[in-house]
């Protein structure tokens, strides 16, 4: 399947042909960003987390208009894509935005060559090309095509078609699942009628046993004569699970990409692989990959270009919280200096991003020696679970990170071995998790 290989350049000369004040010729790629998107469509107003959604697909555009990306990866790219688009008409779901005209400009060279098969076959991207021929059409979009820039598409040219359900099999198969839900409830179902007066007529329960005596059978209860539901038994009250940091679901994590928060100095915005199974609650896809945003307080104490493309340590099971205006799920660890006793916790730093062992995959679980379980779901916030046990992470001499049970409050008598000294964080494989240089530090 041939790629796209149009230029970045290429991109603000589309786009200038279109919006010419809006985009001018010697606009830079790095200047188009999702704020140019109000500038394009200045009637649509868009919602913070559109506005990285929006940045993500700028980026994604990009990867699918690489030449020399690898096959495997484009198929996967595309597929990921097709999907997105299956139950929405634009990126954003129903809304323009630059991503929707940058999306186009690199893909439509590539729907061109195409074949019938790629298009609309069975395994074909049937979505994207209704996208595409969406994008090129619809005045939503304000895009001036000649038509060589337009893609020919045969919305008739259909390759495989979904069996549509037959109205007639549906209202069939309905009325059986009645039946059988009806016989399973001890309630004889209706039948037709024996003899001249009862014939092609369906018959009341009554009349049913009474037919049932004259033929010597067994008569059913009727449908009147409901039987006794035996009480149903008191729900035990949930056992109330012990204190621990296994509750505390602790994965590596992969960010693909961090930005500034748009609304917020102090705050990154990361785009982070967890190895969550698509269609997890609070994710998206991003490059292929199931992704959940994730909002840290650490602009301006790590730098952005040490964000990127990097492995760490999250927090999987925390309630999502929005923060100033984009949904967050999920924490990244980091560590800093432990405040001295009397002294305030200002947050200034240093700070260090706990770093997972070499070779940790995505997604990968990892619990502190000793202490190995299963996580909550989703940790209750009205328990401060993560509140009570966070005091414990800190940092060894040897710069590993671990718990240590007497700095909860909760588990200063732990008994054995897992009271004792701290309680290395790993990975199932042995890897332990580290941070650069911060001694007995918090990690949180």
């Amino acid at each position: 399947m041939s790629t796209s290989t149009s230029s970045p350049k290429d991109l603000v000369t589309f786009l200038h042909s279109s919006f010419h004040s809006a985009v001018p010729i010697t606009t830079s790629v790095a200047d188009l960003s999702s704020n140019t998107s109000h500038q394009l469509y200045p009637d649509t107003v868009y919602t913070d987390n559109e506005k990285v959604e929006t940045s993500q697909w700028l980026t994604a555009s990009s990867h699918l208009a690489a030449s020399d990306e690898d096959e495997a990866k484009h198929a996967e790219r595309l597929g990921s894509l097709n999907i997105h688009l299956s139950t929405r008409t634009t990126l954003l779901g129903s809304k323009p935005s630059i991503a929707d005209a940058a999306m186009f400009h690199r893909l439509a060279p590539a729907v061109k060559s195409w074949s019938a098969e790629e298009r609309t076959g069975e395994h074909g991207y049937h979505h994207i090309v209704r996208y595409i021929d969406f994008v090129q059409n619809a005045p939503l979009f304000g895009l001036s095509l000649s038509a060589d820039d337009k893609v020919n598409i045969d919305a008739s040219d259909l390759k495989f078609v979904h069996k549509p359900l037959d109205p007639k099999e549906e209202k069939e198969r309905k009325k059986k699942e009645k039946a059988l839900a009806a016989a399973a409830d001890g309630q004889a179902p209706l039948v037709v009628g024996r003899g001249k007066e009862g014939k092609g007529k369906a018959q009341d329960p009554e009349s049913q046993s009474k037919t049932a005596i004259a033929d010597g059978a067994t008569p059913q209860p009727s449908k009147k004569e409901k039987k006794e539901k035996a009480p149903k038994p008191a729900k035990q009250p949930p056992k109330e699970t012990p204190l621990s940091p296994h509750l505390i679901d602790l994965r590596v994590g992969h960010i693909l990409k961090a930005i500034p928060h748009p609304n917020a100095d102090s705050l990154y915005v990361s785009t982070i692989a967890c190895g969550d199974p698509p269609g997890t609650e609070n994710t998206s896809e991003h490059e292929g990959k199931v992704v959940r945003t994730v909002c840290s307080g650490l602009n301006g104490l790590v730098p952005l270009e040490e964000m990127q493309g990097r492995k760490i340590i999250a927090v999987c099971n925390l309630k999502p919280v929005t923060m100033r205006g984009v949904k967050s799920a999920a924490m990244v660890l980091a560590a800093s200096p432990r405040s001295k006793e009397g002294e305030e916790d200002n947050h200034k730093g240093p700070v260090e991003l706990v770093t997972p062992p070499e070779g940790a995959a995505a997604g990968e679980r990892v619990c502190f020696d000793g202490w190995e379980g299963e996580p909550e779901g989703v940790l209750n916030p009205k328990k401060k679970v993560w509140e009570s046990l966070q005091p414990g992470f800190t940092t060894t001499e040897g710069l590993e990170v671990g718990f240590e049970a007497s700095g909860v409050e909760a588990l200063k008598d732990t008994d054995g071995d897992k009271g004792k000294g701290v309680k290395r964080l790993v990975t199932k494989s042995g890897g332990r998790c580290t941070v650069k240089s911060l001694k007995g530090a918090v990690v949180r």
